[in-house]
C-alpha cells in the first residue's frame, strides 16, 4: 500500500508542472514606514518604531492607582509603560510582485501593534483589533499581476497599556500565493491520542482553503528528523468542510520532552483526480500532557514539577522587534538555569518563539489576555473584548496548535472579575472554546484573589487552577479546589539590580522603596537611588522569596510547579520604583535587561539545573575604605549541602543547609563576615562529607582590560542574511581579568565590514541612554552590545574604546 501512494505522489507531481506551486516569502525588507505620510524612511520588518527612544517620562504619563498592587490612590506613574515614543500613528509601505498565474494570495501578520488596518491597492482588506495576535488576511480579491500595493496603519492609544507593547510591525509578515484550491495549515491538526510500549498512536487532521467538486484526497507522509519515511496515510474522503482525517502508527517513537525535543514532519499533499493541488509541511513532536489529582502534572505519563518563568514580549534593546537569535540565546539562558517551561505572560506568543522552544524544548504556557471587561487601564483590551475574545482565542489555538513545545493556554491573567458570577461564565465560555479548538491541552488562568475566585466558581471550573503568589493561601485553597492539585501560575516578584548589593541585609518587602507598601516613608523615594539589592531578600509587599516557593514546591505533591515571575528584566512596570524618575524598566528579572545572569540566576540554577553543580559567591570583593571592618554578608548559592568560608586562608566556618530555616534553607550564608580586601574562597562539601568545588573571588585592582564574550547562536559566527545578531558582553576587568564590578565608564563602539551596529544595553532600569546609539556607560563594570550581520560574507569588526582608561579592544566575527 505504501509503495502504491509513493507512486501515486510521483504521478501527481509529474503532472503539475501547469498548477501553481505553493510559494511562501518572509516580507523582510523593502518596506517603508512613516509617522505622517510625508516623510518616510526604509526599514525592514520585524520594526520598532519607538524602541529608539528618547526615554522621557512624559511618554504615556499615567495617573493611576494599580488594583494589583494594592493601591487606593491614584499617583503619578512615569515609567509605568516604558518612557518611550510609542504613542501615536505608524504608517506602512510595500511593493509586492504578484505573478500572472496565481489564483489565491494571502498575508500572514503575526503582530502588528496594534489595531492593524491593511490596505491593498488602495481597498481595505482587513483589520484585527488585538496587537498580539496573529491574523491573515486574503488579498486575492485585490490583487493584480505584476505590482501590487501594500499598506498597513497602525495607531498606539495612550494608557492602552500597563507595559512597554512596543510599536509598529514588530513580528514577521508572511505573503503566501498558491492556486485555486490550497491546504490551510490552520485546519492541520496532529496530536498524539496513544502512548505505549514501542508505539504511539496519531490522530491528524488536514483541510483545504477552498475544497473543489469530486476527486479530492490527501495523502500524508511521516518523516523523522532525518528525513526518513516512517509512516505514509491517505484520505479520499474530504467532507463538506474541506477535512479529512487519518490515524497513524509510529513504531519505536521519538518522544518529545524538554530533555529531547524530538520533532517531526508531516508532509501534506493535496490532489485531485491524481493531479498535486497543493503541498505543505508541518513540524510537529510526539507527546502526551495530562494533569489529574493523583499524577499532578504529567509529560508523557511522567510526572513532573514544571519550573517555568513568566516572560514579556520585548527583547530588552530591540523592543517588541522579535529576533530568532535574540529568542535563541534567551531560551538556552533560561535552559542552562534548569528552567524547563515558559509563561508568555499576558500575551499571544510569536510563532518565531514557539518554533524556537519546539526545537530546544521548552515547554510553554500560551496566554491570552490580561483583561477581560473591566479595564485594568483606560484603553486596554477591554475596549475589544466582548467582540474580538472569541476571535483572539480561536487565531491562538488555531495558529499554535501543533507547536509541541504548548503544553497549556491561558485564557487570562489576574482578571477583576474573577470574583464574580459573570466571571465564571465567561471563563466556562472560553475554556469551552479551547476545549473545542483542542482537547489535548488543559486551561488555566492566574487568579490573584485566592478567596474571591474559588468563591465564585472560577477556580474551580478551571482544568488547571493557577494562582499568583499568596503561597500562605495554598493549604485553605486546596481544601477547597476539587481538582485536587494547584498550579503557581506567577511566582516570587523578588527584585534585585544586577550587581548592587546594599547593607544591612535584611529581608524586606520593599517597604523601604514603595510607596504603597506598608511602613512607607514619604522620604524615602527622595533619597531612593532607584536600585535594589542583590542579595536576594527583597520582595514586594504581594510577594514573596523563591525559598517560599520552594517549600510548598518540594513538601507538597499538589503543587504542580511554578512560572517565576519574571525570567527577564522587562521594559515598563518599574516596581517598586513606580513612582521614581528615571525607573523604566522591571527589577524582577532572573537576568537583567541585556540578558546578563544577576545573582538570583545562580539561586534558582543551584535549586533547578540536575545536570551541573552550581557553586556562586556573592556579593562582590571590592569595596572602598568605607566598607572596611563593616559587616559585609557572605552567601553561597549551591546545590552542594555544606561548605566552609574563607577570608584571606582564614575560615569563617562550617555551614550546612537548615530545613528549619527560611533563608538556610536553600542557601548558605555567612551573616556576620567582616569586609577586608584580598581574597574570599568557599569550598563545597557533598553529603559524604567530601570536599566537591571550590570558587574564589578577589579584590579588583586598576581597569587593565576590556573583556570582550561574544555569543552567536552558530558558536562564533553569523549568518549572512541580515538577521542574525551576536551578542557581545564587555567586562572591565584588572590586569589578572577580576571585573572591576562598580565601574561605569562611558564606552563607545564602532562596527565596520560584513555587519551592523544594532543595540546595546547596560541592565541599568534607570537609565535614560538611548539603545541604539554606539555609547552607553557601563553598569557595575558590564554591558552588552548587539551587532547585526550583512546580507553578504565577510568579516564584521567591533571596536570598543573606553577613553577614561585608555583602553580599547578590537574583534572580528566571520560572517557566511
Amino acid at each position: 500500500m505504501k509503495e502504491l501512494l509513493l507512486a501515486l505522489l510521483m504521478t501527481a507531481a509529474a503532472t503539475t508542472a501547469s498548477a501553481q506551486q505553493r510559494y511562501e516569502t518572509t516580507l523582510s525588507n523593502g518596506w517603508r514606514f512613516s509617522h505622517d505620510k510625508q516623510t518616510w524612511q526604509t526599514i525592514n520588518v520585524p520594526h520598532d518604531w519607538a524602541i529608539a527612544g528618547p526615554f522621557d517620562k512624559k511618554w504615556d504619563l499615567q495617573v493611576v492607582a494599580i488594583e494589583q498592587n494594592g493601591e487606593t490612590e491614584a499617583t503619578e506613574k512615569s515609567g509605568r509603560s516604558g518612557a518611550l515614543p510609542w504613542i501615536g500613528k505608524g504608517y506602512y509601505q510595500r511593493t509586492i510582485t504578484i505573478p500572472e498565474n496565481c489564483k489565491h494570495a494571502e498575508l500572514v501578520f503575526d503582530g502588528a501593534m496594534s489595531e492593524p488596518t491593511v490596505w491593498f491597492n488602495g481597498i481595505l482588506a482587513g483589520h484585527w483589533a488585538y496587537g498580539y495576535n496573529t491574523f491573515r488576511v486574503d488579498i486575492t480579491p485585490f490583487m493584480q499581476a505584476g505590482d501590487n500595493q501594500l499598506e498597513v496603519d497602525l495607531q498606539n492609544v495612550e494608557e492602552s497599556s500597563r507595559w512597554y507593547p512596543g510599536a509598529g510591525i514588530y513580528r514577521p509578515v508572511k505573503l503566501i500565493l498558491t492556486g485555486s484550491s490550497w491546504i490551510d495549515p490552520w485546519k492541520t491538526f496532529i496530536r498524539t491520542t496513544k502512548l505505549a510500549a514501542n508505539e504511539a498512536e496519531l490522530a491528524v487532521t488536514v483541510g483545504t482553503g477552498n475544497a473543489l467538486d469530486g476527486g479530492l484526497s490527501f495523502v500524508v507522509e511521516i518523516l523523522d528528523a532525518e528525513g526518513q519515511l516512517v509512516a505514509l496515510e491517505s484520505n479520499d474522503n474530504v467532507n463538506c468542510e474541506g477535512t479529512a482525517d487519518m490515524t497513524f502508527s509510529i513504531k519505536s517513537p521519538q518522544l518529545w520532552t524538554p530533555e529531547t525535543p524530538y520533532l517531526y514532519t508531516a508532509r501534506i499533499n493535496y490532489m485531485q483526480c491524481g493531479q498535486l493541488l497543493d503541498t505543505t509541511t508541518q513540524k510537529f513532536g510526539i507527546r502526551t500532557i495530562q494533569v489529574s489529582k493523583e499524577g499532578g502534572f504529567q509529560l508523557n505519563g511522567v510526572t513532573r514539577k514544571i519550573k517555568g518563568v513568566c516572560l514579556h514580549h520585548d527583547l530588552g534593546p530591540l523592543g517588541a522587534a522579535v529576533n530568532k537569535a535574540a529568542l535563541i540565546r534567551q531560551i538556552k539562558t533560561m535552559k542552562a538555569m534548569g528552567c524547563d517551561a515558559i509563561r508568555t505572560s499576558h500575551n499571544m506568543p510569536s510563532q518565531m518563539q514557539m518554533d524556537v522552544c519546539d526545537s530546544l524544548g521548552m515547554m510553554v504556557m500560551a496566554e491570552s489576555f490580561d483583561m477581560w471587561v473591566y479595564p485594568k487601564c483606560k484603553n486596554g483590551y477591554a475596549r475589544f473584548f466582548k467582540e474580538w475574545s472569541k476571535k483572539d482565542i480561536e487565531n491562538l489555538i488555531l495558529a499554535n496548535r501543533n507547536h509541541p513545545s504548548v503544553v497549556m493556554w491561558s485564557i487570562g491573567n489576574e482578571i477583576p472579575e474573577q470574583g464574580s458570577k459573570a466571571g465564571k461564565e465567561i471563563a466556562e465560555s472560553l475554556q469551552k472554546l479551547c476545549h473545542e479548538l483542542d482537547p489535548t491541552r488543559p486551561v488555566t488562568q492566574g487568579l490573584d484573589h485566592a478567596e474571591a475566585s474559588i468563591e465564585s466558581g472560577v477556580a474551580k471550573v478551571m482544568d488547571v487552577p493557577g494562582f499568583n503568589y499568596r503561597v500562605h493561601k495554598y493549604q485553605k485553597s486546596i481544601g477547597q479546589l476539587p481538582q485536587g492539585f494547584l498550579l503557581g501560575s506567577e511566582t516570587a516578584s523578588t527584585v534585585s539590580s544586577r550587581g548592587v548589593y546594599k547593607f544591612p541585609v535584611v529581608p524586606d518587602d520593599n517597604s523601604r522603596y514603595a510607596s504603597w507598601a506598608p511602613g512607607y516613608d514619604p522620604k524615602a523615594i527622595e533619597n531612593a537611588d532607584g536600585q535594589c539589592s542583590s542579595y536576594d531578600v527583597e520582595y514586594c509587599s504581594w510577594s514573596n522569596l523563591p525559598d517560599d516557593d520552594w517549600v510548598w514546591q518540594d513538601e507538597k505533591p499538589w503543587v504542580i510547579g511554578e512560572f517565576v515571575w519574571t525570567g527577564y528584566d522587562y521594559l515598563g512596570e518599574p516596581s517598586p520604583y513606580d513612582e521614581y524618575w528615571p525607573a523604566r524598566s522591571s527589577y524582577f528579572g532572573i537576568c537583567d535587561l541585556a540578558g546578563l545572569p544577576k545573582d538570583r540566576y545562580w539561586l534558582y540554577r543551584s535549586h533547578w539545573n540536575n545536570n551541573k553543580h552550581t557553586i556562586h559567591l556573592l556579593p562582590h570583593w571590592t569595596w572602598g575604605k568605607e566598607r572596611r571592618g563593616k559587616v559585609t554578608p557572605v552567601y553561597c548559592y549551591t546545590d552542594y549541602p555544606t561548605a566552609e568560608l574563607f577570608i584571606n586562608g582564614k575560615s569563617q566556618g562550617k555551614i550546612s543547609k537548615n530545613p528549619k530555616e527560611r533563608l538556610d534553607r536553600y542557601r548558605l550564608r555567612w551573616n556576620d563576615v567582616k569586609y577586608e580586601p584580598g581574597e574570599v574562597k568557599v569550598v563545597v562539601y557533598d553529603a559524604e562529607g567530601r570536599a566537591a568545588g571550590e570558587k574564589s573571588m578577589k579584590t579588583a585592582g586598576k581597569p587593565a582590560d576590556l573583556r570582550l564574550d561574544t555569543w552567536t547562536q552558530n558558536g562564533q559566527t553569523l549568518n549572512a542574511d541580515g538577521d542574525d545578531l551576536a551578542f557581545i558582553t564587555v567586562s572591565l576587568t584588572d590586569a589578572k581579568g577580576t571585573l572591576i564590578p562598580d565601574a561605569s565608564n562611558q564606552l563607545m563602539f564602532e562596527v565596520t565590514g560584513a555587519g551592523t551596529f544594532e543595540a546595546v544595553c547596560n541592565g541599568d532600569a534607570t537609565s535614560l541612554e538611548s539603545f541604539k546609539q554606539p555609547t552607553m556607560k557601563l553598569f557595575n563594570g558590564q554591558l552588552v552590545i548587539i551587532v547585526r550581520s550583512a546580507r553578504e560574507a565577510g568579516v564584521l569588526t567591533l571596536k570598543v574604546s573606553d577613553k577614561k582608561s585608555k583602553l580599547n579592544k578590537t574583534i572580528n566575527i566571520n560572517v557566511l
